[in-house]
């Protein structure tokens, strides 16, 4: 089954933020920043988080958002602040252009997840939609990026942007899954692209394509049918990681992850293919176990 949604203009919600913040500027009040035009028919929106330490907690002096996006400010956990991103509507769809930009200034501590799956889905137009997340971590930061997985529902054209900078001493915890269709359904076309920055220099740039017209994306060299795939990045200057990478799962047709130490690190990344969303996320819950072991 095939999902087509007509969507002509964002509907405005409502934006959150403290009476006593500093200013943080937007990507388009940014001198020589450039923000895509969205397709006419497409929606033009992000969502802006920033959070800082006040020498005894961490706080959250702005979070703005619209279009698709409502931020809620979730129970702390200790000294680490929590935010809920929340679908307000549709999306994206083809010819949308969403950013999601997340700062965790020095010292803070900072875990963001979403509410339910992001539903990519057949849009008014056959235009890819784009869907930016921008990560920074300072010094001594900790950043977790935690959301429920991405669907690519039949017919649907997405591409997403990691774009990740961390200070030397910073700590990131980054879990990605993706849905390819969904049940009984084909996949969308979905382009992911990594690209990490830590202390200036690069530490991951990878990017990965899923869906027709790719070729032989579901083979056996690539997804072997399965239709379910995620990624986890661990980076912690105070971690002792495996220095050799580690098969987790035998059997390929259950789903078999592969943990790999990163060269400029300390950092690991997990990769892992399963038929279902819930052995998925068992790989990279064994995944990150292990790499937390030592």
């Amino acid at each position: 089954m095939t999902a087509t949604t007509s969507l002509t203009a964002p509907r405005p919600v409502p934006t959150t933020e403290h009476p006593d913040a500093a200013e943080v500027p937007d990507a388009a009040e940014v001198p020589g920043a450039a923000e895509p035009a969205a397709h006419p028919a497409g929606v033009l929106a992000g969502a802006h988080i920033h959070a800082t330490h006040n020498g005894h907690v961490t706080t959250l002096p702005r979070l703005h958002s619209d279009g698709p996006f409502h931020l809620r400010r979730m129970r702390p956990d200790g000294n680490t602040a929590r935010v809920g991103i929340i679908g307000a509507m549709s999306g994206p769809l083809g010819g949308d252009r969403l950013t999601i930009d997340v700062t965790a200034s020095a010292r803070a501590a900072l875990d963001v997840t979403t509410a339910a799956a992001t539903l990519a889905l057949r849009g008014p137009t056959t235009q890819p939609a784009t869907y930016d997340v921008r990560l920074t971590a300072g010094d001594h930061a900790s950043l977790r990026w935690l959301p429920r997985p991405l669907i690519s529902a039949a017919g649907s054209n997405l591409q997403q942007t990691y774009t990740i900078e961390l200070a030397p001493t910073a700590r990131l915890l980054l879990r990605e899954e993706q849905l390819l269709g969904r049940a009984n359904e084909d996949a969308g076309h979905l382009v992911s692209r990594f690209l990490v920055h830590r202390a200036g220099q690069v530490l991951l740039d990878q990017q990965t394509a899923y869906g027709d017209p790719e070729p032989g994306w579901d083979g056996p060299a690539v997804l072997h049918r399965h239709r379910a795939v995620g990624q986890l990045l661990l980076v912690d200057p105070g971690a002792r990681f495996p220095r050799s990478s580690v098969l987790l799962g035998e059997d390929s047709r259950s789903g078999c992850a592969v943990l790999t130490p990163l060269a400029g690190g300390p950092a690991l990344l997990a990769t892992a293919v399963a038929p279902s969303s819930s052995i998925l996320r068992k790989l990279l819950d064994q995944a990150l176990t292990h790499a937390l072991s030592g």
